[in-house]
């Protein structure tokens, strides 16, 4: 299976979301490749937020060789999950999106929350590293508990 994790910049909320599900999976054995992008191109080629490197080192990831990226309309057919940080992402990913593609488009939190539509608070003004890496790794949890018969 391959995930792809989409935030705006892919600095903040996505790079965490690709490290933490990383991680999960290297551990569960599955074969699952997972990355990250972003709806904007403002940071395309950076590091991610060095609270987001600080906080994923605290729990022991490291996502330093991460390098953000803009969502293409290839990344659409590539990935066969890709998950939404809030609805401003979702939408316009969907924007992107043929029909057929419109299914693997998901909210992230949905599989912690289901059919709630949480967004994953952007930390990048509020200082919310530690919130935001909380709610991801519940969410990367069920994801592979409801997901985990795709090695």
């Amino acid at each position: 299976m391959k995930i792809l994790m989409v935030c705006l910049g892919n600095i903040c909320r996505s790079p965490l979301a690709e490290g933490i599900l990383k991680q999960k999976v290297k551990k569960k054995e599955l074969t699952w490749q997972i990355d990250s992008a972003g709806t904007s191109g403002w940071h395309i080629g950076e590091l991610p937020d060095s609270r987001s490197i600080s906080t994923a080192k605290q729990h022991g990831i490291d996502i330093s060789d991460q390098r953000s990226r803009q969502l293409k309309a290839s990344d659409l057919q590539e990935f066969d999950l890709i998950l939404a940080m809030d609805t401003s992402n979702y939408n316009d990913i969907l924007r992107l999106a043929n029909k057929e593609q419109r299914d693997k488009v998901k909210m992230i939190l949905n599989f912690a929350y289901p059919g709630e539509n949480r967004a994953v608070p952007d930390p990048y003004y509020n200082d919310g590293f530690e919130q935001v890496y909380q709610l991801l790794d519940i969410a990367c949890d069920q994801l592979i508990q409801q997901n985990s018969n795709s090695k």
